[in-house]
């Protein structure tokens, strides 16, 4: 699948709504449409999911020779972005159109690697799950739901001149089986086969929740066809499976790249390993004090976060808590004028099972951004991870001293209102779609981490500490395990226990590394550090100009640009 795609089953692709507020933005808008209409007819899910609702009733292409054929849609759009970019003059367009170009060669370039390295391989399951899931959710106008039992009968083979996508899967993985290529990592098979009951179910409750009618017998074919698919996979593409999980360099060297990280995993191992020791000789002073005000013998700052993390919040009270402590955060925000706040409140609600298994950890669901009929994103609370069984229940999120961090990093300051000011603000497609990449994104979670710190009380403090820690020994695991440095177990150990993670969480971070999206993890700190480099440097020039409100409510009006792009604004343009 290509990259788009992958975010797309992951996290849902994120756009922004066209909007008039400026020309050069409906003239390079113009141009982002053009892209975003021809990769429509190859994977139309993630287009209609960010508000292109003509495609509500389309599907994922994997017929034959679809990647020669997605290369050669996409080489023709090379060549006509290139033709409009010699004629533009305006130098914002220019700038957008050049992004566009290389987000085309970089899916371009990222096939090539795919095809070159890897057996194809597919989760139809939560492929599906995610299709549905973002089609009817509660937050789009219902109008559209018709467009599912469309989308339906495709997935299905009903609708004619469709063959079912589970034959159609197949048939792309089989035809390679005697090329001599990797086959998936056996963990994410196993995981795959574990989560397939559970996205099925999460499936149904979508079409029931939606009232639609008719969809009963065509979901019970789809149903047995994904229950044979399941099995097929078992007999046919876990024998495959390599034991191990450590991916060819270039394909992991990509992976980085495309999630933003400019650097090589030596380079972010070294300086992350740094990083976390820094971070924790900071954490362990806070413990003593902690230990002291509390009279606690032993102060040890494992010691110290378990015991905090023992003060749990009643299941019934954890959602009515998170909502004061965002409260809380917005009137630290607003004394101390950090940054201007959305007029709208923010979204908090538990996560179903289904979510949980696809994404077992906190995170923020995007809204519908093309086209925005008044959406805003939701923070979605994890508590689990259902691939360990019922009674992996994570102690992470549901204490106390974490609200506050948490709340931070998803809600605001951070991705919430990221995408709540692309809402608001307007900025180009080509801005907000095709310069997003993980380390925009989560740079800046991370950065709202740390510019909120001092404003919290002493044990939310050690653990907005203790978030950084994690982000930065993501930033040397992820690349060691994928250099067969660090096995995925020898994680698990020192994440519980040196970090004192629970163990489902534990497990749930070793498999993002190890399959789920390795190389995504070290985006964290590394568009943190970015920031930070950026934000020190203006410091430097501006001495004591510099406004940090008016620094946050510039970054975020930019969208998601490129680093280069974004120092370029901030020194050129950003005048306090």
């Amino acid at each position: 699948m290509s990259n788009a795609f992958r975010i797309f089953v992951a996290t849902a692709a994120m756009l922004v709504m066209s909007s008039a507020f400026a020309d050069w933005i409906e003239d390079s808008d113009e141009n982002a449409m053009l892209v975003l209409k021809r990769q429509a007819a190859f994977q139309p899910e993630a287009i209609a999911r960010a508000g292109l609702s003509e495609f509500d009733g389309d599907i994922l292409d994997l017929g034959p020779d679809y990647r020669a054929r997605q290369d050669a849609n996409d080489r023709a759009l090379l060549d006509e972005l290139q033709t409009r970019l010699a004629d533009e003059e305006h130098p914002k367009v220019r700038q957008d159109l050049e992004i566009l170009t290389q987000s085309i060669k970089d899916e371009i370039e990222t096939r090539r690697i795919d095809s070159e390295y890897m057996l194809p391989y597919y989760n139809i399951h939560q492929l599906i799950f995610g299709s549905f899931n973002a089609l009817l959710d509660p937050r789009n106008d219902n109008s559209r739901y018709a467009k599912a039992l469309d989308r339906l009968r495709k997935y299905n083979g009903s609708e004619p001149g469709f063959t079912p996508i589970t034959e159609l899967a197949i048939a792309r993985s089989s035809e390679r089986f005697d090329d001599g290529l990797l086959g998936p990592y056996q963990g994410e098979v196993d995981k795959d086969l574990s989560d397939a009951a559970r996205y099925i179910a999460g499936t149904r409750t979508f079409f029931e929740r939606a009232g639609l009618e008719g969809w009963e017998d065509e979901f019970a074919k789809l149903e047995a066809q994904l229950d044979e698919y399941a099995a097929w996979v078992e007999a046919e593409m876990l024998p495959r499976a390599r034991p191990g999980n450590q991916l060819p360099a270039e394909v992991y060297a990509n992976n980085l790249k495309n999630f933003g990280v400019r650097a090589t995993p030596d380079e972010l191992i070294r300086e992350a390993q740094y990083g976390y020791q820094f971070i924790r000789s900071e954490m362990k002073a806070l413990a003593l004090r902690i230990a002291d005000e509390r009279s606690w013998e032993d102060s040890d700052l494992v010691s110290v976060i378990r015991r905090l993390k023992a003060e749990q919040i009643p299941q019934g009270e954890l959602i009515d808590i998170y909502k004061d402590r965002l409260a809380d955060i917005e009137e630290i925000i607003r004394r101390e004028d950090i940054i201007t706040l959305p007029e709208r409140d923010a979204s908090i609600r538990p996560a179903t099972e289904a979510e949980s298994a696809a994404v077992p950890a906190p995170f923020m669901s995007p809204p519908q951004l093309i086209n925005n009929p008044g959406q805003y994103g939701e923070f979605v609370l994890v508590q689990s991870n259902p691939a360990l069984g019922e009674d992996a229940i994570m102690d992470d999120w549901s204490h106390n001293a974490i609200t506050w961090a948490l709340t931070v990093h998803e809600a605001r300051p951070g991705h919430e209102l990221q995408f709540a000011s692309l809402v608001e603000n307007g900025t180009s497609l080509a801005r907000a779609l095709f310069a997003f990449n993980s380390a925009n994104v989560e740079g800046w979670g991370l950065y709202a981490e740390a510019i909120m710190h001092e404003y919290l009380p002493l044990e939310a403090q050690l653990f907005n500490l203790y978030t950084r820690q994690m982000r930065a020994a993501r930033m040397f695991m992820d690349p060691m395990i994928n250099t067969g440095q660090l096995a995925p177990d020898e994680a698990v150990d020192f994440m519980v226990k040196q970090i004192a993670l629970s163990l489902p969480m534990a497990t749930s971070e070793a498999d993002r590394y190890s399959f789920i999206m390795p190389g995504q993890a070290t985006a964290y700190y590394y568009g943190y550090m970015n920031l930070m480099r950026l934000r020190t440097e203006l410091e430097v020039l501006l001495g004591d100009d510099f406004n940090q409100r008016e620094f946050h409510d510039f970054i975020l009006e930019q969208g998601l640009l490129p680093p280069d792009l974004l120092r370029e604004a901030v020194l050129e343009r950003f005048s306090p």
